[in-house]
């Protein structure tokens, strides 16, 4: 079983996109390279990943995104600098 990932890059217009996958570096290549990254990285590159995380299971990894992308911007920078951070919120879950 494979374990699923939650991950946050910066954009080159330092706003910061969060996302789950299988495969980071999988993941971010389809983002800056294909038609199968998101539309809202569309032309924001270079990407530069500043977090990621390894969550297990695929629902935990969809309701962590799902809480982070709800943190204001300062919320996840302080979580990217701090990322023992995570684990209050994986507590929440």
């Amino acid at each position: 079983m494979q374990a699923w990932s939650i991950y946050i890059v910066r954009c080159n217009d330092n706003s910061l996109y969060t996302g789950i996958t299988l495969d980071i570096n999988r993941r971010l290549s389809e983002h800056t390279s294909s038609n199968k990254g998101a539309k809202y990285l569309q032309g924001k590159g270079p990407l530069d990943l500043v977090f990621s995380f390894v969550v297990g299971e695929k629902s935990d990894a969809y309701k962590l995104e799902r809480l982070i992308k709800k943190l204001p911007k300062k919320d996840k920078e302080h979580l990217i600098k701090n990322p023992d951070q995570i684990k209050l919120l994986l507590a929440t879950l």
